[in-house]
């Protein structure tokens, strides 16, 4: 996971109700981002997820290794994995579940956002 990983979503409204805390690693995706990690052979480094505008139709997820503290980052563990979300994507991230998918027809990292609505031909955009 050298290179950024995006996947592109249309927020419904800014949240507020709940915070990144309430942000979840399922098992699979935990798993897969410590084999990355042991990859890069660095203890410095943490799960950094984004949410910043772009893509074809609104926001989009960034998800890549950081070894950077930014003033008002949210500093989890999730499942063992240390992970930091940005305090401006901190409440779009709010609920939302990071899995990882290995099949014939799709490898990478998903993210279900309950705050995203509607689904695009391309896969990776949401609509309202």
């Amino acid at each position: 996971m050298t290179a950024a990983e995006t996947t592109t979503v249309e927020l419904i409204t800014a949240p507020t109700d709940a915070p990144a805390s309430s942000l979840t690693l399922t098992d699979g995706a935990a798993e897969k981002v410590r084999s990355l990690l042991d990859q890069e052979g660095r203890d410095d480094l943490r799960l950094r997820v984004a949410v910043q505008p772009g893509g074809c139709s609104g926001m989009q997820y960034q998800l890549f290794f950081d070894e950077r503290s930014l003033d008002g980052d949210v500093e989890l563990s999730l499942s063992g994995v240390p992970v930091v979300v940005d305090r401006m994507s901190a409440p779009y991230l709010g609920g939302a579940t990071i899995d990882f998918t290995d099949t014939i027809e799709q490898q990478g990292f998903t993210i279900d956002n309950p705050n995203a609505s509607g689904g695009c031909a391309c896969g990776n955009s949401f609509c309202g």
